[in-house]
């Protein structure tokens, strides 16, 4: 009876391209892109197939949309006020932590690099350089290595966050990896070895915003 009455308080609501998204979204959150579909969407609307089909034509359609929906979240505070610097660092943790809370999402942005959310980020990211008075000719480059940057380590980190062992805390994972590391041959790996311990310790939204400072250093010291 309780259930019942739930699917008609939801029914009562009036079904809109935002409520379906949203719904997306939480599937997605969920039970990844191989769980979203438009059965267990409407399951979750309390409405048929077909009328989520007269708002959204289909899975393509609808993961788009839900990845456009969490990209504009993302990119929702303003830059004034800011340095081009701390609008660059603002925007790269956003949408670090965007990725990681909605890991599908970092797939779904490789697979649309011309896609609107892809090009809003990319403008983001443009106008900053423009602001540090990037030369013209170095923009693109600045720009696509900013973005490339952010969308790969954020995406491989909410990877890294999904593959951990059952049971497994990130902490006893990395535990692991680091143990690993130390015991390389000393000839072959080095590096490797001599920085297994920061692995334990470090921070991956502290390093990740490391690599931005690195990047935007290295970009105002060729101006």
């Amino acid at each position: 009876m309780a259930t019942r009455a739930r699917r008609t308080e939801r029914r009562q609501e009036p079904l809109s391209r935002e409520r379906i998204v949203s719904a997306a979204v939480e599937l997605l959150d969920t039970v990844g892109e191989s769980g979203l579909t438009f059965r267990a969407l409407a399951e979750r609307l309390a409405t048929g197939p077909g009328a989520i089909y007269w708002h959204v034509t289909g899975k393509s359609e609808l993961l788009g949309a839900a990845t456009d929906a969490v990209v504009t979240e993302a990119l929702a505070g303003e830059d004034t006020g800011a340095t081009p610097q701390d609008a660059v660092r603002a925007l790269a943790v956003g949408l670090f932590d965007a990725i990681d809370d909605h890991p599908w999402m970092g797939a779904q942005l490789a697979r649309t690099p011309a896609g609107s959310p892809m090009l809003r980020v990319f403008e983001r990211i443009g106008r900053q350089l423009q602001a540090l008075e990037v030369p013209e000719a170095a923009q693109f480059t600045a720009a696509s290595t900013l973005l490339n940057y952010i969308l790969g380590v954020a995406g491989q980190n909410a990877a890294n966050a999904r593959s951990h062992h059952t049971g497994m805390s990130r902490t006893e994972f990395l535990d692991s990896v680091a143990t690993t590391w130390s015991e390389l041959d000393p000839d072959q790996y080095p590096f490797t070895r001599n920085v297994a311990g920061r692995l334990r310790e470090h921070d991956d939204r502290v390093e990740f915003l490391g690599g931005i400072d690195l990047i935007l250093t290295g970009i105002t010291a060729r101006q």
